[in-house]
């Protein structure tokens, strides 16, 4: 005799999870999660699988970007796990990444050099393009941080265009590095101040601080990838039966 399979209200599962039952039946409108069915008084009844499927969700978004975490279970829920699997392995290359950039930049603020980590060989000022092509973001953002009074560029006669000295591209380096642990305009302009000033106390204590906010995202990316796994191995059950 199969056992009765045991059943959530919205409510309770709201409850269990620590969210609103408006969340559970948003992330069930955007498809995320396997077909609801109803009980015989047409009310929601979420099971097991439903459960370890929005708990999977709330830890993938703790772990990454909203447009990865709503991919990864839309894909979990088409039966293609593999693909799923290969789009949060991308993100953990990416944090390694980022994590071997910190630690190399600070090396190089440590080591008092005039020139970034990369293409040292050059001594001409760096395009907006090459620019954040080795910071790793939009040239956009370096326009804006510009408008902000955190960097300065020099004007390119020949053609008018932007180009940003060794010590300018140093801070654009670092303002990269430390944009999701420094906040503050105010903060960041006295970081980079003392960078200009050779006081590197705070910049490494900022640097170590960034560091330790990859750690806790790493750690995030696991205990995601867990549920990710305790999920997908739900679905295959479910599949069989």
């Amino acid at each position: 005799m199969q056992k009765m399979q045991k059943l959530y209200a919205p409510s309770q599962l709201a409850e269990l999870l620590k969210v609103s039952t408006t969340t559970l039946r948003r992330y069930e409108d955007l498809g995320l999660i396997p077909d609801v069915p109803r009980t015989e008084s047409g009310r929601r009844g979420y099971a097991e699988l439903h459960r370890q499927a929005f708990q999977t969700i709330r830890a993938l978004l703790k772990a990454g970007s909203i447009p990865l975490a709503y991919e990864t279970m839309r894909l979990l829920k088409q039966g293609r796990g593999g693909q799923a699997l290969w789009g949060v392995n991308r993100q953990q290359a990416d944090i390694q990444a980022e994590k071997e950039r910190v630690e190399s930049l600070l090396v190089w603020i440590r080591s008092a050099e005039s020139d970034p980590p990369e293409r040292a060989d050059r001594k001409k000022g760096r395009t907006i393009g090459e620019a954040a092509e080795l910071a790793g973001v939009r040239p956009s953002a370096i326009r804006h941080w510009e408008k902000e009074g955190l960097i300065a560029s020099e004007r390119n006669p020949a053609n008018g265009y932007r180009l940003f000295s060794n010590r300018q591209l140093r801070r654009i380096l670092v303002i990269s590095s430390l944009r999701q642990s420094v906040y503050s305009i105010d903060n960041m302009k006295k970081l980079l101040d003392e960078l200009d000033g050779r006081q590197l106390s705070s910049v490494e204590a900022s640097f170590e601080l960034a560091l330790e906010k990859l750690n806790g995202q790493l750690e995030r990316q696991f205990q995601a990838i867990a549920e990710l796994m305790a999920y997908r191995k739900q679905l295959i059950k479910a599949s069989l039966e």
